[in-house]
């Protein structure tokens, strides 16, 4: 049973961090349920108030982020709430329209389209459409650090 639920927490931690780079994966979720699976299996008893705490700041200061950091990018290269919403339909949408590179053009093409649509000229919407693909680049980093950190956390509440 050990095999197995270290297994889980792995594959819960591997798929939590492509998570951070493929949106449609759960990410901090699936780094979060690792440390339920591992209560399950083991004991939840290293886990005491301070560690919860921390990870569900963290959990939250994610979606805040990740939300955030793309909204910036957008709205730094003078972006507008239509390119804002074009940018993540299309960052959902990019990965299974072009597979090798929709996660970059999606929301690229998103962000152009939504600015296209309200009626800015052509090169200020590829400006805005630049600083979505900024915005996601900035994003995947941060979640990447952060859910590192929640794993560097959880193995650090472990072994000490």
């Amino acid at each position: 049973m050990d095999i197995l639920g270290w297994s889980l927490v792995i594959l819960l931690f591997v798929v939590g961090m492509a998570g951070a780079i493929y949106p449609i994966l759960p990410g901090a979720l699936a780094i979060y349920g690792a440390f339920f699976i591992y209560g399950w299996f083991f004991s939840f008893k290293e886990f005491g108030f301070w560690f919860w705490l921390i990870q569900t700041v963290i959990v939250i200061v994610l979606f805040i982020a990740d939300y955030a950091v793309s909204a910036w990018g957008v709205k730094r290269f003078g972006g507008s709430k239509a390119s804002i919403i074009g940018s993540t339909i299309g960052l959902i949408l990019g990965p299974f329209v072009i597979p090798a590179f929709g996660l970059i053009i999606g929301p690229f093409a998103g962000a152009v389209i939504g600015e296209v649509i309200i009626g800015t000229n052509l090169k200020d919407s590829l400006k805005v459409g630049l600083g979505s693909v900024v915005g996601l680049f900035t994003s995947v980093v941060v979640k990447v650090l952060l859910q590192l950190a929640m794993i560097v956390a959880f193995v650090l509440w472990l072994v000490l």
